[in-house]
């Protein structure tokens, strides 16, 4: 026998119980050690599928001792308060998880027809907390007759679906059994949690001072689900789709979403938000002259942060930003000319001749991209048609990175659709 604990504990057990745990064990010491070399694939699926099911009816008989522990006063063996802190002290549990244990034990007695297809091992060990949990959220004046049917809806059920779609389905459980109650309960239900989660609704950001800020939110479910369309409109299929140029396939899920939450604050404009002291929301940017025209150095934003003068560039190419360019002296000479922007009429323009972003091989439709000047803005270049193109929102940041170099290659006049060939410069 291979365990050292419970080879005592049976040898003095006269109950049957000592009988079936003395031969699972004997049963486990046999499986010990065993080859299974020549186990083909057609007797590997179905000695896995046996197994499932004896976990689940061995755990059913586990959780049916444990209940019967509470009543002998099984604590009292080492002193324990109660029985969840025995077991968790003897099999070495966290107590959560001990409570978890007993919790289900007691529930199982009141569930008979959940704790029968535990036994038979058609209710896994996942799936039974999630029935009993839906089981004790119904109303407590429910008639016996009409919990029963839920037991047997959910019992039945989880042949067909897993932990995660019971514990959906027992959210919806009253509105199966009983309609007419089902649909007032979740109303109150929804409105309850909606009110909740308004009020639980929290954004924390903290400045880490090496030019990150990261943070923590909270959200209903509705701004939540907002946000995740908005994002996945971003990270659509095609939308960073350029050969040779960082593909979106190389980064990380979350690499994805925090580039695209970016990209989404980047795209707001004063109309989308409300003014506040007189002004629209902008982003003040200040930068000497040298640093606009093309040089190195950095510039400051209005809420004391800095960044790359390639950056401020970029964004001085968007219409939620206005770029305060001073002297020697620290004395503005430019808010920004009145044509900086390109009109709703030249977009449309744009829209029709570009198609889609200019960069090479990138197809991010025309709505999803940002009007960029081929003689910078800054450098005295005109807001035209001829010097104007489309580039998406991640080639645009690429255009004023100095790590990256581009040409322009044209196929047709000026003034006609050509296309940016990227290189990372050596």
């Amino acid at each position: 026998m291979s365990s050292l604990v419970a080879e005592p504990l049976i040898a003095g057990m006269w109950h049957p119980l000592g009988r079936v745990v003395e031969q699972l064990d004997a049963a486990l010491d046999d499986a010990e050690g065993l080859s299974l070399l020549g186990l083909d694939q057609a007797a590997t699926a179905g000695a896995l599928s046996v197994l499932t099911a004896l976990e689940s009816r061995l755990v059913e008989l586990e959780h049916r001792v444990l209940a019967h522990a509470g009543e002998v006063v099984v604590a009292d063996t080492t002193g324990a308060v109660q029985t969840s802190a025995w077991l968790a002290g003897t099999a070495r549990l966290t107590r959560a998880e001990a409570r978890r244990r007993v919790w289900l034990a007691h529930a199982l007695e009141r569930y008979e027809v959940l704790r029968a297809a535990f036994a038979d091992g058609s209710v896994n060990r996942e799936q039974a907390p999630v029935i009993a949990g839906a089981l004790d959220d119904l109303p407590d004046d429910l008639d016996a007759d009409v919990v029963e049917k839920a037991e047997r809806f959910l019992v039945e059920q989880a042949a067909l679906h897993d932990a995660r779609d019971l514990r959906v389905m027992g959210r919806h459980l009253l509105e199966v059994v009983d309609p007419e109650r089902g649909e007032l309960e979740a109303a109150k239900r929804l409105e309850a949690e909606e009110e909740q989660a308004a009020q639980r609704a929290r954004l924390t950001m903290s400045d880490d001072g090496h030019g990150t800020v990261f943070g923590r939110f909270q959200l209903p479910a509705l701004h939540g689900a907002m946000l995740r369309k908005a994002l996945d409109a971003i990270l659509a299929p095609g939308h960073w789709n350029s050969e040779g140029h960082e593909p979106k396939k190389d980064l990380t899920t979350p690499q994805q979403n925090g580039e695209a939450f970016c990209e989404l604050l980047e795209t707001l404009t004063e109309r989308d938000l409300p003014t506040t002291g007189g002004l629209g929301a902008t982003v003040v940017v200040t930068m000497t002259l040298d640093a606009l025209l093309g040089g190195l150095g950095e510039a400051v934003l209005d809420t004391g942060d800095r960044l790359s003068a390639a950056t401020a560039r970029r964004l001085a190419c968007g219409a939620n930003l206005v770029p305060v360019v001073l002297d020697g002296d620290g004395v503005p000479l430019d808010l920004g000319r009145g044509q900086r922007l390109y009109s709703k009429g030249q977009r449309l323009v744009l829209a029709v001749r570009d198609r889609h972003c200019t960069a090479e091989g990138c197809e991010t439709p025309a709505h999803r991209c940002q009007a960029h000047h081929d003689h910078p803005w800054s450098q005295g270049g005109p807001t035209d048609l001829a010097e104007g193109r489309l580039l998406c929102w991640r080639h645009h940041r690429m255009v004023h990175d100095p790590r990256w170099a581009y040409e322009i290659h044209r196929t047709g006049p000026p003034g006609t659709r050509s296309t940016l060939r990227f290189r990372l410069r050596n």
